[in-house]
Order: C-alpha cells, then structure tokens, then sequence
C-alpha cells in the first residue's frame, strides 16, 4: 500500500512531462529558471510532486499570457504555490480567450455576408479581424498579470505609526469618487464615500493591503517628500487618486445623505438599468461603459450573470425603491420566473462604477 501511495504522489520526470504534455527538456528548463525545484533521489533521478504540479500549472498559465521566463521567475519568487491563485489566473486566461474566440468568429461571419452579398470588404474590417484573432492581447494579459499580482498572499510588517500622519486625508479617485483615508489608536483606514471603514495594514512603508479583500492602496510621495496621491488595486485595475481639500468631501457626503433621505435616483436612473439588464441577457455587458475594477469582475461573473437571467425568463417590470447607504439606486426588478434587487452607482463619467444583484429579500 505505502509504495502504490509513493507512486502516485510522485512522479518521474518522463511521467511529469507525458501527463503535463510538456517534454523532458521543458521541465529541465523551467528548473534551470528556478521554477520548480523537484525532490531528488539517492541516484539523483528527479520526482514531482502535488507542490512542483501546482507551480508548474502557475508556470504555464503565466507563460500562456505571453510573460517570458524571466519575467515569470521574477513574480513567483519568494512566493509559494497557491492553486486557488493559479485557478483564478487560468480562469481569466480561458475566458479572455474564449470572448477573443466568439468575436473572431462573428467578425469573420459579418466578412462572408459582406462577400456574399457584394459588399466590398474595408480595411477597417480588416484590421479589427487581425486584432481580434491575434494569440495575445496586451490589455487583458496586463489585468492579468496585476490580478495575479494581488491576489498573491500578504505578509504584515511592522512600521512608524507616525507615518500615518503624511496618508491621512482625502482623495479623489481617478473615477471621481472621494476616498477617505483616516487612522486611530495606531490603526489606519481606507473607505470610499458613502462606505464603511476598512483596516488596511502595512507590508511595507508605503504599501499597504486589506486582510478582507484582494485589495491594496500605496501611497506615493512627491519628490519634496509630500504625500499628494495614492494608487488603490484592486481587480487588475490600478486607480490613481490625488489629494483634495476636506470641503467638496463633506459637500459629496451631504449631497448623498440626503439623496438617501429623499429617495433621488440618478438621471435616467430606469433606462441605464433597463439597458444594463438587456446586456446582459444578451451576454453582452458594455465593458466600455464600466469603470475598470467593475469590467474586470463583469469579464469574470458574464456566463454566471447570464444563466441567471435565462433562467429568471423575460424582464417585466423594475421598480425603484430608493438609494443605498453606498449610493446605489435599488430596484425591485421582477421577471417572468423570479425576482431580484438590482443596484447600480454611476462614476463621475457617466459610467457604471459599480452594479449588484442578488435575490429579492
């Protein structure tokens, strides 16, 4: 029993290779860049384990989104495997992929209509199929990468406090959204306007990390040494904010409270939602129209978001309801089989910052 359980653990590096589908040379390889490190026997042949498995599954996905080796090396080291990460990674790989795929596919079905039908074929045509159906996109592979980036596990360290007096202020987002930035009894905290504090804590002077979500906030000084902007990450995106003064802070908080009070939806309020929803069922959200971390999650949920919606059948009616502490406008919206609360903010673009459903209680 203990050798079949050894064999199974462990694997040769020619079974390594063979079930993986990469060859000898490649595992070499990859051991040469430092990427995976397998156990040794007394005669010196290598093993693999479920560990070496992992990081070689990490490996491929990173190597899959056009990263060198190099490059690769550089991200992984000092980190251990965490397949949940590397699942995430390879999951927004595929779909990227995937949506790259169906729009290839209907770009090049609109082209034979077009030639079918004597349509001259433009070079606009032309050069959207080429981008569509090129092997890599940098735009995604970058959201990727920064994905991966902060969903890697966080280590606490311990610093001055004190700095905590040069990050404490206000800031707006490049989104337009007012983020707050507070600290007390030697804790500091982030929130957007309309939102909950959020401890974040220190992994280095000038980095911090949320222990809640995959989420972290730097900090960036000037050349004179002055904190005037910091970056928050969060789903691939990196979004700049810079410092503002206290009043237009107080005046979007007054502004929201009493939106709040008095039940206010936003302009067009209905028909931004309505459209929302038919997108969707279409399975076609507009990615454009949303603020990047929201895209990002939007790319991720599109397929979940969609069984949904054909399950829930054709929309019936919306009915507004009033605005959410975080400045949402929630609507009961009933369809033919079920019902749903929807909430949706808007950034100071114009665009969906931010959009939620869920059962209706």
């Amino acid at each position: 029993m203990d050798n079949q359980q050894q064999s199974e653990a462990w694997l040769s590096a020619a079974e390594c290779a063979q079930r993986i589908g990469l060859s000898v040379r490649a595992l070499r390889h990859y051991e040469r860049h430092g990427l995976v490190t397998p156990r040794r026997t007394d005669k010196q042949w290598r093993l693999y384990g479920p560990e070496d498995i992992t990081r070689l599954n990490e490996v491929l996905a990173l190597k899959g989104l056009g990263l060198s080796l190099s490059s690769i090396a550089a991200l992984l080291r000092g980190h251990t495997t965490d397949l949940g990460r590397t699942l995430t990674l390879q999951d927004d790989a595929l779909r990227a992929a995937r949506g790259r795929a169906e729009r290839g596919l209907a770009l090049i079905e609109a082209l034979r209509s077009k030639i079918t039908a004597g349509i001259p074929v433009s070079i606009d045509d032309l050069t959207r199929l080429a981008k569509e159906t090129k092997m890599t996109d940098s735009t995604n592979d970058t959201v990727a990468w920064r994905r991966y980036e902060q969903n890697r596990p966080r280590t606490e360290v311990a610093i001055d406090t004190s700095l905590y007096d040069d990050y404490a202020g206000y800031y707006r987002l490049e989104e337009g959204q007012f983020y707050v930035v507070s600290h007390r009894d030697g804790r500091i905290f982030t929130r957007v306007v309309g939102q909950s504090d959020i401890e974040i804590f220190p992994e280095s002077p000038t980095l911090f990390f949320m222990k809640v979500l995959p989420v972290q906030v730097s900090f960036v000084r000037d050349p004179d040494g002055v904190v005037r902007s910091l970056v928050h990450h969060q789903n691939g995106a990196e979004i700049p904010a810079r410092r503002v003064d206290a009043e237009p802070v107080r005046q979007a908080e007054e502004q929201l409270q009493k939106r709040i009070r008095d039940k206010v939806a936003a302009p067009d309020s209905e028909a931004i939602l309505r459209r929302t929803i038919a997108e969707h069922m279409r399975g076609e959200p507009d990615f454009d129209n949303m603020a990047p971390p929201l895209a990002a999650l939007a790319r991720e949920q599109k397929d979940t978001v969609r069984a949904m919606l054909d399950a829930a059948g054709p929309l019936q009616a919306l009915t507004f309801k009033g605005v959410g502490q975080a400045g949402f406008d929630v609507y009961h919206v009933r369809f033919e089989n079920a019902e749903m609360e929807w909430g949706f903010a808007l950034a100071d673009d114009g665009k969906l910052g931010g959009l939620y459903l869920r059962p209706w209680p």
